[in-house]
């Protein structure tokens, strides 16, 4: 996500994406098991289960463990369920599985996990080497055996290295998945940390080089450091050999802001410094800094913007008025970075969306630009090119898209080279990856992906239904070539609906083995809150317009219903995140639709998400609950809307201890409320580790998948 200058990348701005985890029988039902510690306190009478808020409490992980126990006795430990899990992991563990590779130089650099390596090791090779169909790989940092030495169990969370030489890396280690991490400079000569080196303790920290001696840092500094939204509010200049203390600030943003950053540009001749003050999720401010001083770059502040030697680009959110010319939402501007500093206002137009188009994404290489553009959420790519003085940009189509399929650009080397990497997939189209150069080499396929499941009795359709609005809303379905519209079909509709985020075809070895063997149909619903139509798809879902997300989904379901593709008792529904959020209130909304719910690390007390976690950053995305947007935000928060005697769904509840971003106090508390009402098809399960994707590991992730899709195909009778 670009936030700014040299397209800082924040890992507390990426929401989690595609989270795809995954009633009963009377005989199998649980009793309820809620009953809270004795409190005689106001907090718990408004909400008895508040006690669970406390994350690693005694009591609350009491609660954890018997639910744990209860839900793995009844799922876990079953043939099927042990079956389908294992088929996932070789899938995960599979030595055939495409390495995705990041160039640095003169190395291709990967991380990688397998059955050897269950937390994964960071390896390198060359390009001459990776063409290989088995590649010798050289490691860089073993996490499995740096847990081992040092008693630990981190997560590998990235590295930054230092350009051009790249020998230097600042490492982020996560003691548990979350989002908090440890930051320890690394030596990618010796291979080993850098003894006195650059070294934060585990914190929600942002840092960047700025040369071998000095770097950007953002962390808790103490008290009053962080924002509403726990990330930093304070960006500073830190100084080789000298303690954090004394690092000189460079900015301090506003308790409400989202968080603050600072980013050095390397590029030769084109070096600039950057800060970032992220107000919230859509709005941002961007400074140049120099000599000390900041400089607003004047866009507008739901756009972002990004420096590239000099080029200033713009993406925009709204419509811009600007140099006595209005650009509309969702396009992309090019002007020159010294001419707009300076005040001239005269941009090119790169990409204008069209009903039908919108701009997925943009890569630059050393002489041109690849746009990444969605004509009704497939893929196809264009390449412009600068002109040379005050010409216009040149376009041309770049080919190689499949029908039903997404092509994006993964790995460009825009200081150096034309080159760049495409990544290729389709539901039922194995992943590739291809190499190419512009002008002069052709992109060529330099790995493939193996079959996981035989895809042949199997089509792809794209349909499209009237939400209740009148809105055409797309869902893609991938199910049997023979399939008889009979209503039978084990039917599971995954969703998201948030943020701006895209639900593009992909490839899925697990959804393939798991599901569609078996005889099930898979959708997935592009509901508005997305970002398949740009901006304004999401932001008809915004604040007060969430409920039109929730209802673009049930009229996909009512429309697979319509079809006689599924039955509401065959139809089964999944998501995780703000996803969570779209289950809770298909559940508490929509019951009637659905034979059995998968709710994934959910939003679901919308009255008090703003006060969990990191909950306060996506009040644009939802409004705040504290002022008068509860009038609209009581509508759509399942936690207060579920109620007693309703015919609900068989409903399992997935999260995480250690999830940092949205907590696991949400999905606990809205299961043992259920509970409590009486509800006994409701199933909850907890991983410790592995922060909002909710595995830390492979294994874990295998057995998250296993449960929901066996939950959900043993409820959907």
């Amino acid at each position: 996500m670009s936030i700014g200058g040299t397209l800082v990348k924040s890992r507390w701005l990426m929401l989690a994406l595609n989270v795809t985890l995954g009633g009963m029988n009377d005989a199998d039902a649980k009793t309820s098991k809620t009953a809270a510690p004795p409190s005689t306190s106001a907090k718990a009478a408004d909400d008895p289960y508040r006690w669970l808020e406390s994350i690693h409490g005694e009591h609350s992980m009491a609660w954890v463990k018997r639910e744990n126990a209860v839900t793995a006795k009844r799922f876990l430990e079953r043939a099927d369920f042990r079956h389908t899990r294992d088929q996932i992991l070789q899938v995960m563990d599979s030595d055939a599985r495409i390495p995705d590779v990041h160039r640095m130089g003169d190395w291709l650099y990967n991380f990688w996990r397998d059955k050897a390596h269950p937390r994964g090791i960071w390896r390198r090779t060359t390009l001459e080497e990776f063409h290989n169909s088995q590649p010798r790989w050289e490691t860089v940092l073993d996490i499995d055996a740096l847990n081992e030495a040092e008693g630990k169990r981190w997560v590998f969370k990235g590295a930054q290295c230092l350009q051009p030489d790249y020998q230097r890396c600042l490492i982020s280690l996560s003691p548990d998945g979350g989002d908090a991490v440890a930051v320890r400079e690394f030596d990618m000569c010796s291979k080993t940390f850098v003894e006195h080196g650059f070294e934060l303790p585990v914190a929600k920290s942002e840092v960047d080089w700025i040369d071998l001696d000095h770097i950007y840092v953002g962390t808790d500094f103490g008290p009053g450091s962080m924002t509403a939204s726990s990330y930093p509010r304070i960006v500073k200049e830190w100084t080789r050999g000298t303690p954090l203390a004394a690092a000189i600030t460079v900015f301090a943003g506003k308790p409400t802001d989202l968080a603050v950053a600072a980013s050095h540009d390397h590029t030769p001749g084109y070096a600039r410094d950057f800060v970032s003050v992220i107000k919230d999720f859509f709005h941002s401010e961007l400074y140049q800094r120099k000599g000390g001083e900041l400089v607003k770059v004047e866009v507008p502040t739901d756009a972002t913007a990004d420096a590239h030697r000099e080029w200033l680009l713009v993406q925009t959110r709204s419509a811009w008025t600007v140099g006595g010319k209005t650009f509309p939402s969702g396009a992309l501007l090019a002007t020159r970075f010294d001419e707009f500093m300076a005040g001239k206002r005269h941009f090119s137009v790169l990409f204008a969306p069209d009903p039908h188009t919108a701009l997925s994404s943009y890569a630059w290489t050393r002489h041109h630009l690849i746009l990444d553009i969605l004509d009704d959420v497939k893929s196809r790519l264009e390449v412009v090119t600068p002109p040379d003085g005050d010409g216009a940009w040149k376009r041309q189509e770049l080919p190689g898209a499949p029908a039903m399929s997404t092509i994006s650009v993964v790995d460009t080397d825009p200081e150096h080279s034309d080159e760049y990497w495409l990544g290729i997939t389709g539901f039922l189209t194995p992943s590739s990856l291809a190499r190419g150069v512009l002008g002069s080499v052709p992109a060529e396929t330099v790995k493939q992906e193996p079959a996981f499941f035989d895809a042949a009795a199997f089509a792809v359709s794209q349909h499209f239904v009237s939400s209740k609005d009148g809105t055409r809303v797309p869902y893609f379905e991938i199910a049997p070539k023979e399939m008889k519209h009979d209503g039978s079909h084990r039917t599971l509709l995954y969703g998201y609906g948030g943020f701006e985020v895209s639900l593009l075809p992909h490839y899925s070895g697990s959804i393939g083995r798991a599901w569609l063997q078996r005889g099930g149909v898979y959708v997935i619903a592009n509901i508005r809150g997305g970002g398949e139509y740009g901006p304004r798809w999401h932001q008809a879902a915004l604040k007060a317009h969430r409920p039109r997300a929730y209802e673009d989904f049930a009229a996909v379901a009512e429309d697979l219903i319509r079809r006689d593709v599924t039955s509401p008792s065959h139809l089964g529904a999944e998501g995780g995140s703000n996803g969570g959020l779209l289950m809770g209130n298909m559940l508490t909304q929509y019951p009637h639709l659905f034979g059995a719910i998968s709710c994934e690390v959910p939003l679901l007390d919308m009255k008090r998400y703003t006060h969990l976690s990191a909950g306060a950053s996506w009040m644009a995305e939802y409004g705040d609950p504290d002022t008068a947007d509860w009038n609209f935000i009581k509508t759509f928060s399942p936690y207060q809307n579920v109620k007693p005697d309703e015919h609900y769904p068989p409903i399992l509840f997935y999260t995480a201890t250690s999830d940092d971003r949205v907590g696991p106090v949400q999905a606990r508390k809205m299961a043992a409320k259920m509970q409590a009402m009486g509800y006994r098809n409701v199933w909850f399960y907890e991983n410790l580790e592995g922060g909002h994707g909710a595995a830390a590991d492979n294994k874990q992730a295998a057995l998250m998948h296993a449960l929901a899709y066996e939950f959900l195909w043993d409820q959907l009778t």
